[in-house]
């Protein structure tokens, strides 16, 4: 069992480091660029363009920092198939790097028919889960996890994210007044760490570059008024 606990970390200044390595790497990148709700963003965010050893490496540092920072207890760490499952496992080796060392294991899509067998791989899901993706648009990439964690008899107890929208999600199409973020909390009640929020994103864009930036920090504000949600 793992009790990760809060670090010295300056959780605002990992947020602003955060996002500069996005936005230089090419990951967070700012357009015109059309979501799975159907709304039309001016900003996206790929973790998937984190997409040689050193990008790797840095994201899966600021992962497990973020985690040591937030306090949540956990005792293992789940990777949903596609995305999660190099997080899972570089953030499981960044965490015992970090002294924290714990399992990790992965789900296949497709059931194998040989050899062990089943659709689970890695280490046994027993007691909290953590479960690690890049973002959150829906909750339902959330929900499909939590379902094969019960199954096997495991706990899901958090969820770790590189970047949090802050927007409203969307149900049959419709908006609704929170977001996915919020729904995995309130409605099923799990604990979520994100690395960064779109408020970190406004931020560093007031601050930094010149009248490229402020026109960015114009659209994306201007995006936040629309669909962001009232984290009051």
């Amino acid at each position: 069992m793992v009790d990760v606990g809060a670090q010295a970390v300056d959780e605002g200044a990992l947020a602003q480091d955060f996002v500069r390595l996005a936005v230089e790497a090419g990951v967070l990148r700012f357009g015109e660029f059309k979501t799975k709700a159907g709304r039309i963003s001016p900003y996206f965010f790929n973790a998937g363009l984190f997409d040689d050893g050193a990008k790797l490496g840095r994201l899966a540092e600021f992962y497990a920092k973020a985690l040591l920072a937030s306090g949540i207890e956990f005792d293992m760490i789940f990777g949903p198939a596609y995305k999660g499952i190099p997080l899972a496992a570089t953030v499981a080796v960044e965490l015992a790097r970090l002294g924290r060392n714990v399992p990790f294991a992965y789900n296949r899509k497709e059931a194998k028919d040989h050899g062990e067998g089943g659709t689970l791989v890695g280490a046994p899901l027993k007691g909290r889960v953590l479960i690690v993706d890049d973002v959150m648009s829906a909750g339902t990439a959330a929900r499909e996890s939590i379902a094969i964690i019960k199954a096997a008899g495991a706990t899901p107890y958090a969820v770790a994210i590189a970047l949090d929208r802050q927007e409203k999600a969307t149900e049959n199409g419709v908006d609704v007044d929170y977001s996915a973020v919020q729904y995995v909390r309130h409605q099923l009640g799990m604990q979520v760490c994100a690395i960064a929020k779109l408020a970190d994103l406004l931020l560093y864009l007031s601050k930094n570059g010149g009248a490229e930036m402020r026109v960015h920090h114009e659209r994306v504000s201007a995006y936040r008024q629309k669909y962001g949600v009232n984290e009051g």
